[in-house]
């Protein structure tokens, strides 16, 4: 019998899961078994798994799961350095060359397990079949606005927390707006056709914020791109990539503008293709706002599990998404599942 061990999150600011109650009566219904973790912090409480059947385990329990147990989590796990064994459902973030998934590839290359990452689950023609990027847009624009009305009060956004709602986050900011008195800010996105892009919008469109939507035909010519600077907020929804143009330059920061906050929602500033040239370092939420320009203010926030913020709304979208792929998970060496599997041999047996 095909068994799902859905295990607790444990990064700090993590409240999503990738299974809902109705999934997971789902996949029962199919003949599976589920297991839910125990969690304090999990935004979907644990009385609606156990009422669809599931069984229920200790917070952090997984290392000592059945073998044949698949392991199903969302960020990463516990740097221990423990070989891992099992065959993990996951965000590894292995596959680019970062340090730390490089160590994740040699722990699963000692303990024989397999990581199927999230990010590469696809569809024959590359499309992920399940992504947060809607809700990374929303939010990542919602904490660019929030950058702005604190400047207006003349200081620095401070931390930011989860919201039980989009409908909380949307009142909390429309009476920030009111307080203020001052007419909305202008908004650029660029990226607007995709998830991500459609988020931002959406959340500006919502708050009244007028929106100057781009996408692959505006940015075509290579830059540069002065209409960033005459608006007052600019949301970048789009990964880097070799080729891709300058959005923001290092210039910007004493040039003449009306840009006083960039949300770069994809969060790439290390790397040397990276659009937005006035900063090197993401931010998080104790500190979401990086100052690098006094006066006038030029702040950059740059936070990288932006859906966490509305931990509920993301969870259930990205869970529906991704239910059709896991009720295939008594067929692993077909499809979705055996793509990311060899995904990951490929990089496996590139380990020294």
């Amino acid at each position: 019998m095909t068994h799902l061990w859905v295990r607790a999150e444990q990064r700090a600011n993590e409240e999503r899961v990738g299974l809902t109650p109705a999934g997971a009566r789902a996949l029962r219904a199919k003949g599976m078994s589920v297991t839910v973790e125990e969690s304090p912090t999990r935004a979907i409480e644990i009385g609606g798994y156990r009422d669809a059947g599931c069984e229920i385990a200790p917070e952090g329990s997984w290392p000592a799961a059945p073998s044949d147990a698949i392991i199903f989590g969302l960020k990463e796990l516990p740097e221990d350095g423990a070989p891992l064994a099992h065959r993990h459902i996951m965000f590894g973030h292995a596959f680019k060359g970062q340090p730390a998934g490089l160590r994740l590839l040699r722990r699963f290359k000692e303990g024989g397990g397999t990581l199927y990452d999230l990010e590469y689950l696809v569809e024959e023609d590359g499309r992920r079949v399940a992504a947060f990027g809607y809700w990374a847009g929303y939010a990542g624009a919602a904490v660019a606005l929030k950058c702005w009305v604190a400047q207006q009060r003349g200081g620095l956004a401070g931390p930011v927390a989860t919201y039980p709602s989009s409908t909380h986050l949307l009142a909390e900011l429309q009476t920030d707006l009111i307080t203020l008195g001052t007419a909305r800010p202008t908004a650029i996105v660029i990226g607007a056709l995709g998830r991500v892009g459609s988020g931002a919008s959406d959340f500006c469109t919502a708050m009244g914020v007028p929106v100057t939507r781009w996408d692959m035909a505006e940015t075509a010519s290579g830059g540069p791109f002065p209409e960033i600077l005459r608006h007052d907020l600019f949301l970048n929804c789009i990964l880097a990539r070799p080729g891709s143009p300058v959005f923001v330059p290092a210039s910007a920061k004493t040039a003449p503008r009306k840009l006083s906050v960039i949300g770069d929602i994809a969060c790439d500033p290390e790397s040397d293709f990276s659009p937005i040239k006035v900063y090197d370092r993401t931010t998080d939420w104790t500190s979401p706002a990086l100052r690098v320009h006094d006066r006038p203010p030029l702040d950059v926030t740059a936070i990288d599990n932006l859906p966490s913020l509305l931990p509920t709304e993301s969870s259930e979208d990205y869970a529906e998404q991704l239910l059709p792929s896991l009720m295939t998970l008594d067929r692993m060496d077909e499809d979705v599942w055996a793509r990311a599997a060899e995904t990951f041999a490929i990089h496996s047996d590139r380990l020294r």
